[in-house]
């Protein structure tokens, strides 16, 4: 009978453990000692057949080369089947050579893991070009699951005022403004997004008269710098909006930005457990275990959360 384990590099350990605990599975942390010149060591517990290795790759560069070794131990080891669970996506933006001699950081990573692991499950991983994640990790299983349901499930049970509209900042957006306000029997709507810069962007908004006296909710994949959400409070503030609240799938930027979020108009910012934030409010646990339950039955079709 084959086995199956579960281990976590020692970052984003509480949520790891959570979705664990859903899969009946204990959780063991991976130990990481680092030399006085930077270099790592990395200890794994023991294997099983088949490993769920659970990563937050958000200041990716440490956790890329502890990801690596762990693998390297836990193959060795004994394990015949890797799954990465890798909430958060690292280097995924960059997806082709914008400029001569720029490297293509999304294929580069994806080959990279696809020679390590067996199959990786993600949560709104950072497409625009390409659409499928199965063509970023050649010859292995990918899953790129949605945050829309888990979103829906905590805001529904924190109350949502019903006149609320759920906007996007830009195109890229609507896909995820659209599922969540479905689930949530709400009215959306999606501005243009004019980038200037990494660090200067405009909002516009098309239809502007829908905010007026309305509460807005933002909803966004990834909030790094800061910026768009900062410039889309305005905008919306500005439209009328009797006030704006955000939900973003992975929070990247300082925790101390939360309080020039507050200065621009933003009365709440709530994210998912994908990378471990301040603004952590909605666990991601119950779409990950759906998506891994037939690790322990491989004969089983893969479940959907809806």
């Amino acid at each position: 009978m084959s086995t199956i384990a579960f281990q976590t590099l020692p970052f984003g350990a509480e949520a790891a453990k959570r979705l664990a605990r859903r899969l009946g599975l204990a959780c063991d942390e991976i130990a990481l000692h680092r030399f006085p010149d930077g270099e790592f060591r990395v200890t794994v517990a023991a294997a099983a057949d088949t490993t769920i290795l659970y990563a937050a790759l958000d200041q990716p560069n440490d956790k890329l080369i502890a990801l690596l070794f762990a693998a390297e131990a836990l193959r060795r080891g004994g394990a015949r089947r890797l799954v990465l669970v890798a909430p958060y996506l690292c280097y995924m933006r960059q997806d082709t050579a914008f400029h001569a001699g720029e490297a293509i950081s999304q294929r580069a990573i994806g080959t990279l893991l696809a020679k390590v692991v067996d199959r990786v499950v993600t949560v709104d991983a950072h497409l625009h070009r390409v659409s499928d994640i199965g063509a970023v990790f050649p010859g292995i299983e990918a899953e790129n699951l949605s945050a829309m349901p888990a979103i829906a499930k905590a805001l529904a049970q924190a109350g949502v005022d019903p006149t609320t509209i759920v906007i996007g900042p830009d195109a890229e957006s609507e896909p995820w403004v659209r599922d969540l306000a479905g689930r949530l029997g709400l009215q959306h709507t999606v501005a243009r997004k004019i980038r200037h810069g990494d660090r200067s962007v405009e909002i516009v908004l098309d239809d502007a008269a829908l905010l007026a006296g309305r509460p807005a909710l933002m909803v966004d994949d990834i909030v790094s710098s800061g910026t768009t959400l900062m410039v889309a409070a305005k905008t919306l503030k500005a439209a009328g909006a009797s006030a704006v609240d955000s939900v973003v799938t992975h929070a990247l930027f300082p925790p101390p930005m939360i309080a020039a979020f507050t200065e621009a108009g933003i009365r709440s910012v709530r994210s998912s457990d994908s990378v471990p934030h301040p603004t952590n409010a909605i666990a991601l646990d119950e779409i990950l275990a759906a998506s891994l339950a037939r690790e322990h039955n491989p004969t089983s079709p893969p479940e959907t959360t809806t």
